[in-house]
């Protein structure tokens, strides 16, 4: 039984902190630094995540075209606000 609680204890401890949960759900924010300088014409696809129980923060992440790496946006930039309405009037059309 001591052999089974200690195999089962690192296993549980083996667990990555802010892996995803159960429903695929990301257990933390993912943006730690945002990006505040104009890259408008170098994303490829923006994801936006809203604020939930997990992250207070409205989440907005920028694939660029170049090399597929994702970058996180400041929401509150005014580039970002633009490229935000004009990536909900594409999917609008």
């Amino acid at each position: 039984m001591l052999a089974f609680t200690i195999v089962a204890l690192l296993a549980f401890l083996s667990i990555p902190e802010g892996s995803l949960g159960a429903q695929g759900v990301n257990l933390r924010c993912q943006c730690i630094n945002n990006q505040k300088k104009p890259i408008g014409r170098l994303i490829n696809q923006v994801e936006v995540h809203p604020a939930n129980p997990h992250c207070n923060n409205m989440e907005i992440i920028a694939t660029l075209k170049k090399n597929g790496q994702k970058v996180c946006l400041d929401p509150n930039v005014p580039w970002v606000k633009r490229v935000m309405e004009r990536n909900s009037a594409v999917r609008k059309s």
